[in-house]
């Protein structure tokens, strides 16, 4: 609850800003929104501000989803949004004075529009606390930093990259160089994710040339990761374009080198506080593989949020860290799911397949509603993976952009999760999209057919 004297902090900073930047998240993550004068403060802390409904179901080219019934079959009315009190801050990156503040829309009842994804996840969390149980969560999220301009005939390429684009070199994996040579740039981010309250555990270099990860601090308050994780995105992206940079959580930007995923650590807390999963060094508690078993079972199901655009299905390929099959296993980084026990106090789940460039608020959703199922229903995971030798009842993942769709749209668990609504329209905006590539012939297929066909 937001105090008295923090309502009236955040209200000083709107009123005395030169403009207000307001935005939601919509149904792909995208955050869309508006540009305000400061005498809308008041209306953002309280009565809300008018958003068109259909801004959340939008495709990523930022069109209406014909099929999606918001705009085109009800006229497209407006919706009540206000803001999430804690996202009122100043942003750093902009000119003179300037405040954001991210929405979310709340229908005359009070309760959240079904559309909007902070609503979805607020959701699943309720049926958490109707059980006293409250998940904690951490986050490990990889982005790029590429240069913007092209070299080498590429549209994107590492930062200093010759013409024949060989930068292969800066490869460095947890090497302190690498960081030092994007100094300024970092050094910016950390200090904007401070002045927006992101905890920030670590920072390291990874795989890829220019590729970076951050750790979102471990807690209780899954909906408030989720938003820091959407706030230190749009943070990055802004200040990488003030250094010249473009910052990119494309799942697989470049085809030669490393994914960038979003890894989430998760357990479960009763209302005491202690940690539900904890079990002993070889084996955690049953709630816990209980909780597998149901994350195991909706993989497949719930594949499309996880792994939200064409781009995203790049990573996912036999011998990789980006698996293909819904296996787990014990301290295994080869599998869908790491099961992490050795300290039982600190018992824990890391989900390793939803990619960098998904929508917080559904991949974790669709994780923690997986889970509850799990717990309800007393779920089995089946046989764990050893090494790459997978477990023999692992689901095969549908990693193909079409077939992961079908997948979600036909899945009654999908709908218990998301409710059938937001799964019908996520569908449709991911079938519209579908239809818009179909349209695309690549430079490949030109060098492939065109004279050889």
């Amino acid at each position: 609850m937001d105090s008295a004297s923090s309502h009236d902090e955040r209200l000083a900073l709107l009123a005395g800003s030169e403009l207000i930047e307001a935005f939601i998240i919509d149904v792909n993550g995208v955050p869309r929104g508006k540009w305000l004068q400061r005498d809308k403060a008041a209306a953002l802390l309280g009565a809300g501000i008018a958003i068109p409904r259909s801004a959340y179901l939008l495709d990523i080219w930022g069109r209406d989803i014909f099929e999606g019934g918001i705009a085109f079959d009800t006229g497209d009315p407006d919706g009540v949004c206000v803001a999430v009190p804690h996202s009122v801050t100043r942003m750093q990156w902009a000119e003179g004075q300037a405040a954001q503040a991210l929405l979310t829309m709340r229908e005359d009842d009070g309760s959240l529009f079904y559309a909007d994804p902070r609503g979805v996840l607020t959701r699943v969390l309720e049926r958490y606390a109707a059980k006293g149980l409250t998940p904690a969560l951490g986050v490990e999220l990889e982005f790029y930093l590429v240069d913007p301009n092209r070299a080498g005939g590429q549209r994107i390429a590492p930062r200093g990259a010759d013409e024949s684009f060989w930068r292969g070199w800066q490869t460095d994996t947890m090497g302190l160089w690498e960081i030092h040579e994007y100094e300024p740039i970092l050094r910016d981010l950390l200090r904007a994710a401070s002045a927006q309250d992101i905890a920030l555990d670590t920072l390291i270099s990874e795989n890829g040339p220019g590729q970076f990860e951050v750790t979102l601090r471990y807690g209780p308050d899954a909906l408030r990761i989720a938003d820091d994780a959407v706030l230190f995105k749009r943070a990055v992206k802004q200040i990488a374009r003030q250094h010249g940079l473009c910052a990119t959580f494309m799942a697989k930007p470049f085809g030669n080198w490393s994914g960038s995923g979003m890894h989430v650590h998760m357990s479960m807390l009763d209302r005491a506080g202690a940690n539900v999963f904890s079990g002993d060094a070889v084996r955690a508690s049953d709630m816990l593989y209980h909780a597998l078993g149901g994350l195991v079972a909706a993989m497949p199901d719930t594949m499309l949020v996880l792994a939200p655009h064409a781009n995203s299905f790049r990573r996912f390929a036999p011998g990789t860290h980006a698996p293909v099959f819904g296996d787990w296993g014990h301290d295994n980084r080869l599998s869908a799911i790491r099961v992490i026990n050795a300290d039982p106090r600190a018992a824990r789940l890391e989900h390793r397949v939803a990619g960098a460039d998904c929508n917080p608020y559904l991949a974790f959703a669709a994780m923690l509603g997986a889970m509850l199922d799990g717990i309800e229903t007393g779920a089995d995971p089946g046989p764990e993976t050893v090494g790459d030798r997978t477990g023999a009842a692992a689901p095969k993942l549908p990693i193909a952009w079409s077939a992961a769709t079908d997948a979600f749209a036909a899945s009654p668990r999908a709908a218990a999760i998301f409710g059938a609504k937001f799964q019908g329209i996520f569908a449709a905006c991911k079938r519209q999209e579908i239809a818009e590539f179909r349209t695309r012939v690549s430079d490949v297929e030109y060098d492939a057919y065109l004279k050889n066909a």
